[in-house]
């Protein structure tokens, strides 16, 4: 009996250690995701396409949401009833103090800041915007729009005296083309399509940007890249010389409670999706461990230092997700039945011998009792030792206990003996007497 309760308890702290594991494990992670990405028709739109067919061959759901840009990116994921997950961020709009729900997945590729004017530039000395210019700085709620009046700022342009309107990369693009408009700033990746019209375009002109190093120094999100000459088309020579860029970097940007498993998928897509060599990076450059705007998640850390995870190495992702979760709440369980298991061995023979050694102990109060009542009633002891013969008799051990259950038989069955002996008036042998006999036999 004690032996099954103690099995009863070891089974009950075991589902309890579970249980309580249960709360502390991440759960599965969900099947759908919410991305928000940017205008559409923009670079951030056709990326999210490709991100969504990828995530779609491990059975996730990416479901794309349209928005202005990187500002409008980072109000959603800081708002959590939205829903949205993940997000494309441009470099330099957001921090860490502004945004501390938020992670970073790293830097996924370069984002030129490309001016194009329909106005020769040695018109505008030093950079300056002309009384009356037509010009657009990207939709309202976009990283372009934020960093570009960031930067006509600093570098004291009026623009006061311009009409500055807020357009998406593609029609902006087109109005310049048609002279609509004087010049736009726009940020989009050197192959998007609008960027690769204005470049072989005579009627525009891809705009230098003047003190690129000081811009960089001061905003450390900035880097300078150079568009080498001839590399949009060889054979009309465009541009017509090399042009120094400021570009940001676009950062995969996640909420904090994302889960990891999730987290290791988008870094293993983002590695298929920027991977590739480019005009301004080499191949393997991307995706990168920088923490442009906000830190990196724990996730990201571990994935630039070890890659994928074990696991999801070798299993299809939801299997290795299972596979994860199973071990972690194997191990707390494992390590509470492991040494309990270790000692049931000893805990059963213990309670084999108490049970033997418990008639032994009745045993001997038995006859210590009738070596004290010389001369008393012996059919009372005869009850007694019968009943303990009758329980001996009736006990079921191992093999391995057997000798001592034969011993206690074997004394109960010297002290009736005594017993005995007394009822015929014959001298019993003393108690150590008897059981020195007993061990000689």
């Amino acid at each position: 009996m004690r032996l099954t309760r103690w099995l009863w308890t070891a089974a009950g702290v075991a589902l309890l250690v579970t249980a309580l594991t249960f709360l502390f494990v991440p759960p599965m992670p969900p099947r759908t995701v919410v991305m928000a990405t940017g205008p559409e028709g923009g670079a951030y739109a056709a990326l999210g396409q490709k991100y969504k067919e990828i995530l779609s061959r491990q059975n996730v759901r990416l479901e794309l949401l349209a928005t202005n840009g990187s500002v409008e990116n980072i109000e959603r994921l800081r708002n959590s009833r939205d829903g949205v997950s993940v997000a494309f961020v441009q470099g330099g709009t957001t921090s860490a103090v502004e945004a501390p729900e938020l992670v970073s997945l790293g830097t996924l590729f370069y984002e030129p800041f490309w001016v194009f004017s329909r106005v020769p530039p040695q018109n505008l000395p030093g950079g300056r915007t002309r009384a009356g210019m037509r010009v657009s700085f990207g939709p309202a709620g976009s990283g372009t729009n934020k960093i570009t009046h960031e930067l006509a700022s600093a570098m004291g342009v009026d623009l006061d005296r311009t009409d500055v309107l807020e357009l998406g990369p593609v029609d902006a693009g087109e109005r310049l083309l048609k002279g609509d408009l004087d010049l736009i700033s726009i940020v989009a990746a050197w192959d998007a399509p609008i960027v690769r019209r204005l470049l072989l375009d005579h009627s525009v002109q891809l705009r230098d940007s003047p003190r690129a190093d000081a811009h960089v120094a001061l905003r450390p999100y900035l880097s300078k890249l150079v568009l080498p000459r001839g590399v949009a088309d060889l054979a009309s020579d465009r541009p017509p010389e090399d042009v120094t860029l400021l570009a940001g970097k676009a950062s995969l940007v996640v909420r904090g409670d994302l889960h990891p498993a999730l987290q290791y998928l988008l870094l293993e897509t983002a590695s298929l999706v920027h991977g590739g060599p480019g005009v301004f990076n080499r191949a393997g450059e991307f995706p990168a461990a920088e923490p442009i705007d906000l830190p990196l998640s724990e996730s990201a850390r571990e994935y630039y230092n070890g890659g994928r995870p074990f696991l999801q190495r070798y299993l299809p992702f939801w299997m290795a997700a299972l596979a994860s979760r199973m071990f972690l709440l194997l191990i707390p369980v494992v390590g509470l039945l492991y040494p309990l298991f270790r000692l049931l061995p000893a805990a059963y023979g213990w309670g084999m011998q108490y049970r033997i050694y418990r008639l032994y102990g009745e045993l001997k109060v038995l006859e210590m009792e009738f070596d004290a009542a010389s001369g008393g009633p012996p059919h009372a002891f005869d009850e007694r030792l019968r009943s303990l013969e009758y329980r001996a008799d009736r006990m079921r051990v191992p093999l391995r206990f057997a000798p001592s259950l034969y011993n206690l038989k074997m004394h109960i069955g010297l002290v009736r003996e005594s017993v005995q002996a007394d009822k015929t008036g014959r001298t019993p042998a003393p108690s150590g007497a008897r059981l020195k006999g007993a061990i000689d036999r």
